[in-house]
């Protein structure tokens, strides 16, 4: 049946199968050579049942197409599901607060140990100015857009609070970019560091912020690092061969240095 080819197309198949057929019997290997010189003018049912044969006769066996069998993960890459008392209670803290972290919104593997720590220890990185970032990083796998949702004007409270909340001597707060801020957000974050250290003088803030560039550059790092936080980070993320292959090009090591 042609199945609505053209009348062409029969002839067409015809050929292709005999072309392949001539290759077949000139193969280097003598066993396929021989069944396709034994099976003649055979139909082609039966040629293909000759050369299953000799192939399996040659080569031992028929082709074992079963999936490969699972190769289990070495013990050094492997982490536990998170979860336990403390996980919850961070959790629970940060869902009321209505807080992003960047330990969810990059997937970090190694949430669990962070976050279900004992009570003395367990912490979260908060990223505050929301959830999506202004730029699109290839190794990032936070949310983006040009134009996010605004700032929250209760988030530096809310913050606090939640910090507060935690009981431990030290906390790191990063955020997004947001090039869609006249300023990049540098008073915003400048705000939350403020307002933390009024609730709780004694705890340590560490503070990994964005560059700043194309909005208030120095002057928005100025305004942060002045803030009161005890700890200013920056990531430049990879060597300056490879910013522009990895990162936005708004970003860059020579900017963030």
């Amino acid at each position: 049946k042609t199945h609505g080819l053209p009348p062409v197309a029969p002839m067409l198949l015809r050929q292709s199968v005999a072309a392949r057929w001539s290759r077949l019997a000139s193969s280097s290997s003598s066993t396929v050579a021989a069944a396709v010189a034994t099976s003649g003018a055979a139909v082609p049912g039966e040629r293909l049942i000759a050369l299953r044969e000799a192939l399996m006769d040659e080569g031992g066996a028929a082709p074992d197409r079963r999936r490969k069998p699972h190769q289990p993960k070495p013990d050094w890459l492997k982490v536990p599901m998170p979860g336990g008392a403390d996980f919850q209670r961070l959790k629970k803290g940060l869902r009321s607060g209505k807080l992003a972290t960047v330990c969810e919104e990059a997937k970090c593997p190694n949430i669990g140990e962070c976050w279900g720590s004992k009570k003395e220890t367990a912490t979260a990185t908060i990223m505050v100015m929301g959830d999506t970032c202004t730029r699109g990083c290839r190794f990032c796998n936070v949310k983006t857009a040009r134009n996010p949702a605004p700032i929250n004007p209760d988030e530096a409270r809310s913050t606090a609070e939640t910090i507060a909340s935690w009981d431990v001597g030290y906390v790191v707060i990063t955020s997004v970019d947001r090039d869609d801020i006249p300023d990049g957000g540098a008073s915003h974050f400048a705000e939350v560091i403020r307002t933390a250290k009024r609730l709780n003088p004694a705890l340590l803030l560490e503070c990994l912020t964005p560059d700043f560039n194309g909005t208030s550059g120095l002057a928005g790092v100025h305004l942060v690092a002045n803030s009161g936080l005890d700890v200013y980070a920056h990531n430049i993320e990879t060597v300056q061969r490879l910013q522009s292959t990895v990162r936005d090009r708004r970003g860059g090591g020579a900017g963030g240095v």
